[in-house]
């Protein structure tokens, strides 16, 4: 996956993007970063979309707009009108592409994709996943499978005698772990309660908490823990067969700038288990991540420059972490930016606060994360003369 070209794709009137290790989509709300996304999922997945569908009673069908409604959600078809042009990987894509072709197998499809999606806290009622068919036809199957694939993952460790679903020493690095306890969890330890319905609790001292009574940001935060749970498997393997991409919609959502660093050296150890990821976002902390790697790049530092960006200890665990993020991982960003005529996708990935064009300019600003990258590269930069 290196590229994709769109004109009138819902309020998307044209766009070039080309994909990093890890690119990231900024803008505001409503301007079809979430379209772009699905499609993206879909271009890569139809046969593991469709295999999905059928295992679980929907019938692909041989209806375009039938498709995609059941695909984006009820309604969503008109996205896709006459005008839209799709150039994905140097093939063209017609809405017909989705329709069934004859013969097709798509019995050994697998999914080369994962979405995390921003309405992610909802398929956790009442601090359990929900069943693929439990949703009305309106949602989107990146919110359904989603669901379905945290609900297979709890189901198939909840028969394991130790309830303890944070932290587990063979789960994430130990500099992850511990970010994650300081920051959101704050040194408690998270449960399965199997006293009635299996249910998270959050043990703090001498509290056990259920899930409900959890602060936005844990409850926002606990469905992306699972999700790094299971790319980031217990066994041996770096990371989950046949997964190449990563999407994460929103990571920010509920929580505070030093969660959201939490956040980003997950993020991080994605990129080091060499998924790309692609990401859509609203918050500055991530821009300022962007802007600090580019820099930093720039200033030749080494990767022990990202001890001190991330406040982290030097271990074996975070060398390897951080072990060729500067030198070896590409960077690009992407803002959606509202015209007379839809929105038009531009490249901002210099991020440069200087710079001469305003869309760049403006998502260039700078603020606390991005000060600290620029003393440590004045450091750098002293110690060079």
């Amino acid at each position: 996956m290196d590229r994709i070209q769109i004109k009138a794709l819902g309020p998307i009137a044209e766009a070039d993007i080309q994909f990093g290790d890890l690119t990231l989509f900024v803008g505001p709300q409503a301007s079809g970063k979430s379209i772009l996304l699905q499609l993206i999922k879909l271009l890569v997945d139809k046969k593991h979309i469709r295999k999905t569908l059928e295992q679980y009673g929907f019938v692909w069908g041989n209806q375009e707009n039938a498709i995609l409604d059941r695909y984006f959600g009820e309604g969503m078809s008109g996205i896709w009108n006459d005008q839209t042009s799709i150039h994905f990987d140097n093939k063209q894509y017609q809405k017909s592409d989705f329709l069934p072709k004859r013969k097709e197998n798509v019995k050994g499809a697998e999914e080369t994709l994962f979405y995390i999606p921003a309405q992610r806290v909802v398929c956790l009622q009442n601090g359990w996943p929900r069943f693929f068919t439990d949703y009305e036809d309106s949602v989107p199957y990146v919110l359904r499978y989603f669901s379905e694939t945290l609900r297979q993952l709890l189901e198939n460790n909840s028969g394991k005698k130790d309830d303890t679903i944070f932290p587990q020493n063979q789960r994430l690095k130990a500099p992850l772990r511990a970010s994650i306890s300081d920051s959101i969890f704050h040194d408690g330890t998270i449960v399965l309660d199997k006293s009635g319905k299996k249910r998270f609790k959050l043990n703090v001292g001498h509290s056990s908490i259920p899930f409900m009574a959890w602060s936005a940001g844990q409850k926002e935060f606990m469905p992306l823990l699972l999700s790094f749970y299971w790319l980031c498997p217990a066994s041996k393997a770096s990371r989950k067969n046949d997964i190449k991409y990563v999407v994460i919609e929103e990571p920010e959502m509920g929580l505070h700038p030093e969660a959201i660093q939490s956040v980003i050296l997950q993020v991080i150890d994605l990129l080091s288990r060499n998924y790309k990821v692609i990401i859509s976002t609203h918050s500055p902390v991530l821009l300022e991540f962007a802007w600090a790697i580019q820099l930093l790049g720039h200033s030749k530092a080494s990767d022990g420059s990202l001890y001190e960006l991330f406040d982290v200890k030097k271990t074996a665990a975070s060398a390897h972490l951080f072990k060729g993020i500067i030198t070896n991982k590409k960077i690009h960003t992407y803002a959606f930016n509202r015209g007379d005529h839809g929105i038009n996708i531009k490249d901002i990935s210099t991020l440069d606060a200087g710079s001469d064009d305003k869309t760049i300019s403006e998502w260039g600003g700078l603020s606390a994360f991005s000060a600290r990258a620029a003393d440590i590269i004045s450091k750098i930069a002293a110690n060079e003369a």
